[in-house]
């Protein structure tokens, strides 16, 4: 495969889930993350174009979901306000922490997407044993760094960083003890563009706000995260061997996917967003009891509607086409935007000036699939992908943002809501 046509097929990916992760700013926490993945795992596999990986699409797509979501309950307010400071110090640690909690986001949500897809008969996932390790994992990673060492990145807020830390490392032993080589190719690279996002996403925001930009700067990191997060998850995945063995899915596999991509996530999402009682304390809602209803049900409409066409479209098979993937791809999508215009009072009057562009994006997208040639398509590539140099990488990226910083602390003087980690 040709450079340029890997370049354009991991931009894709990247363009899909940095449009979900923007739209995920107006939701947040664990379940907005989560439906962010489900977008991006389906357009890991459109893009793909693999055969055998749209009848295990369905559980990759899942695992996006719950690998992306998990680092939501991560507390990142401070951290942005600490690269607001005017010295040094309190601004490379903001980025640097930045570094560390998008990082954790693509280690694990890139790692559950490549062990999806690395899992075979031959050497089969345990997925409850892979579980078990992780949660042990989070909580002895929170005792060491957080109740011992008393590492803490964000105080008084919570330090659940150190839950995902301890769980991304059982999660990546796990990978090394059973040579699951690909998915761990994907875990670092994913990692690398997610932290790397969030710190070039942050230092786009300030210096937006430097040059009194009138856009929603917030929008912009979030769309970052997701982009170069995306890119290096579809790097990792497309640059790498993966075997051709698949295994055969049971029933029970896509019904228990199916229930956390159409039901269990979208439903979090909406208890979050959607409840009468939240709608009434929204400006565009004004306290009127009856539009808040009206929003409220709506938006169960919306998801009753993504169920139906979707479910139609499955019809209950264990094996799927381009076809299948790309409804759920856009039923999903565009409930998600919908419901991005819905909790803003687009329809109200509340017009925001990032909102056309979810739609732009997603048209895009599908304009620009139809002249993707699949990554895996040639047996020998025509191109030399990069060797894996992790230290390297991860070095350079950290030069990078230590740079970023440097160069915000030349050009202001620090802002008057900059938040202090240290003092000064």
């Amino acid at each position: 495969m040709k450079t340029h046509q890997l370049l354009f097929s991991i931009l894709l990916v990247g363009i899909a889930f940095g449009t979900a992760w923007a739209i995920r700013g107006q939701f947040g926490h664990e379940p907005g993350a989560a439906m962010a993945g489900i977008i991006g795992g389906a357009a890991l596999i459109l893009v793909a174009k693999r055969e055998e990986w749209y009848h295990k699409m369905l559980p990759v797509i899942a695992s996006a979901a719950i690998g992306w979501g998990t680092t939501g309950m991560i507390s990142y307010g401070l951290v942005t306000g600490y690269c607001r400071a005017g010295d040094l110090l309190n601004s490379t640690y903001g980025f640097l922490s930045l570094f560390v909690i998008g990082g954790l986001f693509g280690l694990i949500g890139g790692g559950l997407v490549g062990l999806t897809l690395n899992s075979t008969s031959a050497n089969r996932v345990k997925w409850a044993s892979l579980v078990a390790e992780m949660a042990a994992g989070g909580l002895i990673g929170y005792y060491f760094l957080i109740e011992q060492a008393e590492l803490l990145m964000t105080p008084p807020r919570s330090e659940a960083w150190a839950v995902c830390l301890g769980a991304g490392a059982a999660m990546i032993w796990y990978m090394v003890r059973n040579n699951y080589t690909p998915a761990l190719r994907v875990a670092f690279y994913a990692m690398l563009g997610a932290g790397f996002g969030f710190s070039f996403g942050n230092f786009l925001q300030i210096t937006g706000n430097i040059l009194e930009i009138h856009f929603n700067l917030w929008n912009v990191m979030e769309y970052n995260i997701g982009f170069w997060g995306g890119s290096g998850m579809a790097y990792g995945v497309f640059t790498s061997t993966w075997p051709s063995d698949a295994i055969p899915l049971k029933k029970y596999t896509n019904s228990l996917s199916l229930l956390v991509i159409l039901l269990i996530v979208p439903l979090l999402v909406w208890k979050d967003a959607f409840l009468v009682s939240d709608l009434m304390k929204s400006s565009f809602i004004q306290n009127d009891e009856s539009n808040a209803m009206f929003v409220t049900l709506l938006t169960l409409f919306l998801l009753a509607l993504m169920n139906l066409l979707i479910r139609m479209n499955l019809k209950g098979k264990l094996r799927f086409g381009y076809r299948e993937v790309m409804t759920l791809f856009i039923c999903v999508f565009s409930t998600y935007i919908l419901w991005s215009y819905l909790i803003t009072g687009l329809f109200m009057g509340n017009f925001r000036s990032e909102q056309p562009l979810y739609v732009l994006n997603l048209v895009v997208f599908l304009l620009l699939i139809r002249k993707t040639v699949s990554p895996f398509q040639d047996a020998e590539p025509e191109i030399v992908y990069l060797k894996d140099r992790w230290t390297l990488y991860f070095s350079s990226i950290i030069g990078v943002i230590v740079l970023l910083s440097l160069i915000l602390y030349v050009a202001h003087g620090g802002f008057p809501n900059a938040n202090l980690r240290f003092p000064v």
